[in-house]
C-alpha cells in the first residue's frame, strides 16, 4: 500500500495519529460467500466455553481426499494451518433457482492460513484466469485427468476439490491442512443469522432483474437482497469483474467484522444460529474432525477483525491472451515463502521483573507508538509499523529521520511500561528515557542495525491491494 510522504519528525510535539491507508491495485477475486467459509472458522473459536460443537459437527458434510492427493507433497514445517477455501457454483438441488448449468466451477480459490497460536489471519486468492500448470489428478471414480496448462479453476472442474488442493500445493509448495466448499444454498440463512451484513453502494440501485433495490450510502442487507448484491454485475461499477471483485472483496470484510464483533461472540444462542446455518452450507474433507475444530477454535479465540488481512496473488499480464494473467514469480514466491515458513508464536509472555524493577510491561494495545527510520532502506518503518500494529500496538506515527548508527526505543515521562512492552517484541534493545518525549509516548528510532520482531520466519510481504476485516465498509466499496 502506497502512503504519502511523511515530513521529518520534531520529537517533541505530539505525534498525531497517521491518515487511513488509501487502497489500490488489483483486488482479488472472491466470491462474497466464500466470507461464509472464513467466518465459521474464525467465529468456532467463541464456542469452546459453550460446548456446541458436537451437535454442529454432524451437520457437515465430509470428504475423503487422501487417496487423491498422492505422496509428492510439501513438508508441513511447523505449527500453522492451512484451509483451502472454495466458493462452488453448483445448481444441484437447493441450488437450481440460480440456474441450470451442467456441472460445477470454482469461481473462488482462496488460502487461509492461521499463524501459530492464532497471531493472525491471512486470506491468499488465486485469481480464477490465472494460467497455470495443474498435476494428473483422481477423479472420485477413480478415473485420471493427465496434466495440463490452463486456467486454474478448470482443476475443480476437472476432479473436484482435491485437484485443486494438488494444484495449489504445486504452485505454492505450501503444505495445505483442509479444505471447505460452500456453495449458493446457505447463504441467505447464514447472512439472516447474523442479523444481516453491512455495505456501501455509492448511488441508488434499482434493477429489477436482480431483484435488488438500494438505497445510496451505508446500510444492511439480508438473505435475497444480499446474494443479489454479491452476484450483480452491471448495476454497480463499470460492468468489469474487476469492479464486482472490489464489492464482493468489501462484502467479504463486513461478514468477518460482523461475525467476530464481541456482542456476538458473548451471545451463545447468536453464535450457535450463525454457525448452524454456516455448517449446514459448506463441505469439508474428512480429516477435519471434531478434535481438530476443537483445537483450532481453542487456538483462535481472542482473533479480532484487526488481525484478518486479505490479498491477492501477484499476478501479470498473460503474453498470448489479453483476458488471462500468470503468476509474478517475483513477487508473488516472497508471499508464498514467507507462508511456508511462518514459525511466529504469539507475543511471549513478559519475562519476569526483577526485584529491582518496579515497571511491569503493559499489553501493546496500551503503546502509543511513533515509528522512525533512520536508515537508507526505503519504507523500513513503515514495513515495521505495520508488524506492530498487527501484535496490537497502538502505531501513531512514521516517519524519517537523520541517519541513526543503533536502533533506540526511546520513551516520554510515564510510559516506562509502554517501553518495556516495546522492547518484549523488539529484543536486543534496552528502553532509554528522553527528555524531549511526549509523556506518555514510546519511539523506535530503527538503526543500521535494524529492527527485528521476536519469532521466526520472514514476514508475510504487502501486497498491492490488500484490505482489512476491520476497515469502515464504505472505505472499501
Amino acid at each position: 500500500m502506497q502512503r504519502a510522504a511523511a515530513p521529518p519528525p520534531v520529537y517533541y510535539s505530539a505525534p498525531s495519529p497517521p491518515e487511513p491507508p488509501v487502497q489500490r491495485g488489483r483486488l482479488w477475486r472472491v466470491l462474497g460467500w466464500m466470507s461464509i467459509a472464513l467466518s465459521v472458522v474464525l467465529v468456532g473459536g467463541s464456542l469452546t466455553a459453550y460446548g456446541f460443537w458436537r451437535r454442529l459437527d454432524g451437520q457437515i458434510h465430509r470428504e475423503k481426499v487422501d487417496d487423491k492427493l498422492g505422496t509428492n507433497r510439501p513438508a508441513k514445517l511447523n505449527d500453522s494451518i492451512n484451509i483451502l477455501l472454495m466458493g462452488s457454483d453448483s445448481r444441484q438441488g437447493a441450488n437450481a433457482q440460480y440456474g441450470t448449468e451442467l456441472g460445477e466451477r470454482s469461481d473462488t480459490t482462496v488460502l487461509l492460513h492461521i499463524s501459530p497460536g492464532g497471531a493472525g489471519a491471512i486470506g491468499i486468492s488465486f485469481p480464477r484466469d490465472s494460467m497455470v500448470q495443474m498435476p494428473t489428478c483422481k477423479k472420485s471414480g477413480g478415473a485420471t485427468v493427465p496434466a495440463q496448462f490452463g486456467m486454474i479453476n478448470a482443476a475443480f472442474s476437472n476432479a473436484g476439490p482435491a485437484c485443486t488442493w494438488r494444484t495449489i500445493e504445486s504452485l505454492t509448495k505450501i503444505h495445505i491442512d483442509h479444505f471447505v466448499e460452500v456453495d449458493f444454498a446457505g447463504f441467505k440463512q447464514v447472512v439472516d443469522a447474523l442479523g444481516g451484513v453491512e455495505i456501501c453502494v455509492p448511488r441508488p440501485i434499482n434493477d429489477p432483474k436482480a431483484e435488488l433495490h438500494l438505497k445510496a450510502g451505508k446500510q444492511t442487507v439480508r438473505g435475497a437482497e444480499a446474494l443479489g448484491y454479491v452476484r450483480t454485475r452491471y448495476v454497480l461499477g463499470d460492468g468489469s469483474d474487476l469492479a464486482r471483485i472490489k464489492r464482493q472483496q468489501a462484502f467479504m470484510a463486513s461478514v468477518v467484522k460482523k461475525a467476530t464483533d464481541k456482542g456476538m461472540l458473548t451471545d451463545p444462542g447468536r453464535t450457535y444460529n450463525f454457525l448452524s446455518a454456516a455448517t449446514k452450507a459448506i463441505k469439508a474433507d474428512d480429516k477435519l474432525t471434531l478434535s481438530v475444530m476443537e483445537k483450532l477454535a481453542s487456538g483462535l479465540k481472542g482473533m479480532s477483525a484487526g488481525k484478518v488481512r486479505f490479498v491477492t496473488v501477484p499476478t501479470m499480464a498473460y503474453p498470448k491472451d489479453k483476458n488471462r494473467v500468470q503468476f509474478n514469480q517475483a513477487l508473488a514466491e516472497p508471499l508464498f515463502q514467507a507462508i511456508r515458513e511462518d514459525n511466529t508464536p504469539p507475543e511471549p509472555a513478559p519475562a519476569p521483573v526483577p526485584a529491582q524493577q518496579k515497571v511491569q510491561p503493559v499489553p501493546p494495545s496500551q503503546v502509543r507508538i511513533g515509528v522512525f527510520n533512520g536508515t537508507a532502506e526505503h519504507g523500513l518503518a513503515q514495513r515495521t509499523a505495520d508488524s506492530l500494529s498487527e501484535r496490537g500496538f497502538k502505531v501513531v506515527k512514521v516517519g524519517t529521520v537523520k541517519p541513526a548508527a543503533k536502533t533506540r526505543i526511546l520513551y516520554g515521562k510515564g510510559a516506562e511500561a509502554q517501553a518495556a512492552r516495546a522492547a518484549i517484541a523488539l529484543p536486543g534493545h534496552p528502553p532509554a528515557p528522553w527528555a524531549k518525549a511526549k509523556p506518555g509516548y514510546v519511539y523506535l528510532i530503527i538503526g543500521k542495525d535494524g529492527a527485528k520482531l521476536s519469532g521466526g520466519g520472514p514476514a508475510v510481504p504487502k501486497v498491492a491491494g490488500e484490505i482489512r476485516a476491520d476497515r469502515d465498509v464504505c472505505s472499501q466499496a
